[in-house]
């Protein structure tokens, strides 16, 4: 019987998000209907649909050899599993997400040391405890099953609850007076499982490919030709991720140059290219880049 990596994909709020990367790092996963059990259009892996919140835990394991989830909720099972490479992606942005304690905006409470004695509502119970009581600050904590924005004041004093940009949180008048961490998503492996040669292998072709399709994100690729006499000052009109590929054209006069930039910037850096001497400017899409 063939090797096969037993892989985790977060069911939930990342499960789009997580899908299309690997989609873009090269993988087709088909999740449909009801099955935990998506196809994916690579033999030697085998996905199933984990909760990120339980994620750790069955890696942990060893049901699954590998998954991907926050290190929010590695820390909040406290579970014993190989860190592979953080991924910085999410269901809205680019950007890691914040586990913040939040008031009413009209509230008397400006600080942590202010809600002794009160009640928090959280879905990260454990991590939220070990938070106050290494501050010695005595609080009941409860579980929160959803919703928990609206609960202040009435249902809790206070909540910790995750953000990306912190819209929800406004939108229901809370005020943040602590950021207890920050979190994104991992790409996490058993232990035992990443001893093993060939799923050590798989696993770190896997971070490669998610990693090199994050890094596409939001870049381009340029490439033009230039006149030697204007070179500098054609390269000093690139921001390039590294230094520009310089190639020779049969014109002993004349060089090719390839880098890639930000898409932001595109439209300000190509007309100053031409200015400084580029001729040929052509944009091209990225889908992978390798750092």
């Amino acid at each position: 019987m063939a090797t096969k990596l037993k892989l985790g994909i977060p069911k939930g709020s990342l499960q789009d998000a997580t899908i299309a990367l690997f989609e873009r790092a090269g993988w087709r996963i088909s999740a449909s209907g009801r099955s935990y059990f998506p196809g994916i259009d690579d033999d030697e892996i085998e996905c199933m649909l984990v909760r990120a919140q339980e994620m750790a835990r069955y890696v942990e394991k060893g049901a699954l050899d590998a998954g991907l989830t926050g290190n929010d909720w590695v820390l909040e099972n406290e579970t014993d599993v190989e860190y592979i490479t953080s991924l910085t992606y999410s269901k809205v942005s680019r950007q890691k997400v914040k586990w913040v304690l939040c008031v009413p905006e009209d509230s008397p409470f400006q600080k942590p040391e202010d809600l002794a004695g009160k009640v928090i509502a959280t879905e990260l119970v454990e991590f939220t405890k070990r938070y106050f009581a290494s501050k010695n600050i005595p609080v009941k904590v409860e579980f929160s099953w959803g919703a928990t924005e609206v609960k202040p004041p009435t249902l809790a004093d206070a909540i910790v609850e995750v953000t990306e940009t912190g819209s929800s949180l406004r939108a229901n008048r809370l005020r943040i007076i602590e950021t207890l961490m920050e979190s994104e998503t991992q790409l996490i492996a058993n232990k035992d499982a990443f001893k093993d040669d060939w799923k050590r292998k798989k696993i770190e072709n896997i971070a490669l490919m998610l990693n090199a399709a994050i890094a596409a994100q939001g870049r381009v690729g340029l490439m033009m030709n230039a006149p030697k006499a204007d070179l500098d000052k054609i390269v000093a009109q690139l921001p390039a991720l590294n230094s520009p590929t310089i190639s020779h054209l049969k014109d002993a006069e004349w060089v090719a140059l390839n880098t890639i930039i930000d898409e932001t910037i595109v439209r300000e850096v190509i007309p100053k290219l031409k200015d400084a001497g580029a001729t040929g400017i052509v944009e091209y899409p990225l889908s992978k880049v390798v750092l």
